[in-house]
């Protein structure tokens, strides 16, 4: 990527439009505003820009359905804002594409943290052969991990979830994304069945299982590697 990142930030508060503006300008970003989903969705079909920033509640479409028309042409990242109040329809943005979200209120080094990680993830793109990230090292290859070193023992169902949680490093996966990926459909509202295995899988490869260092859990949402 070339010069400064370009980030389409789409709020129909004006102040709150204001702010995301002079906070991302500070932190180095060219930024493009729009007031509702259909300026957005023209100003990203016009230039398209290298991450996007879109507000839950818009006058004309909410944040779900922008995210949803952005994915049928782009992969961009997509950091969708959120009031506390509206967990579910998090989750819906999240399983319709977007790569995470951000609570309103919310504090500017938070916001600009998050749009880094996920232009970090999208720029590093998908599996390696090998992916090290601290003390853990994931060769895809071979199907083996190793945590300091010492080889560490996964089950073929623990090795595709870490898998997946490292290809989209970063980003916050929903319990349902999750199972989708890992065990199909069928299992897509399983979630004890999720918690299960990843507790397994912490007690493997997490220094300490109880403070977990990658795979971090966002309550009622899903989980996340942070590595």
């Amino acid at each position: 990527m070339t010069g400064a990142p370009r980030i389409l930030v789409c709020d129909d508060e004006p102040q709150i439009l204001r702010a995301l503006r002079v906070v991302l300008v500070d932190a180095g970003f060219e930024v493009v505003t729009a007031a509702s989903a259909e300026e957005a969705l023209d100003a990203a079909a016009v230039r398209p820009p290298q991450a996007a920033i879109i507000d839950l509640l818009l006058p004309d479409r909410d944040g779900v359905q922008v995210t949803r028309a952005l994915r049928e042409w782009s992969d961009m990242p997509i950091v969708v804002l959120s009031a506390v109040e509206e967990e579910a329809e998090k989750v819906r943005a999240l399983n319709a594409g977007a790569d995470d979200y951000v609570t309103k209120p919310f504090g500017p080094d938070e916001l600009v943290a998050r749009v880094h990680a996920v232009l970090r993830r999208a720029e590093s793109g998908g599996d390696g052969p090998s992916i090290v990230i601290g003390d853990l090292e994931l060769d895809v290859a071979r199907h083996s991990v190793t945590v300091g070193g010492e080889p560490v023992h996964l089950t073929p169902t623990e090795f595709s979830l870490l898998r997946t949680l490292v290809r989209y490093r970063g980003r916050l996966m929903t319990h349902s994304t999750l199972l989708r990926e890992v065990w199909g459909p069928v299992h897509e509202e399983d979630t004890p069945l999720l918690r299960a295995h990843v507790a397994n899988l912490r007690r493997k490869i997490e220094p300490d299982p109880s403070n977990p260092r990658y795979v971090t859990t966002d309550p009622g949402i899903g989980y996340r590697f942070t590595g």
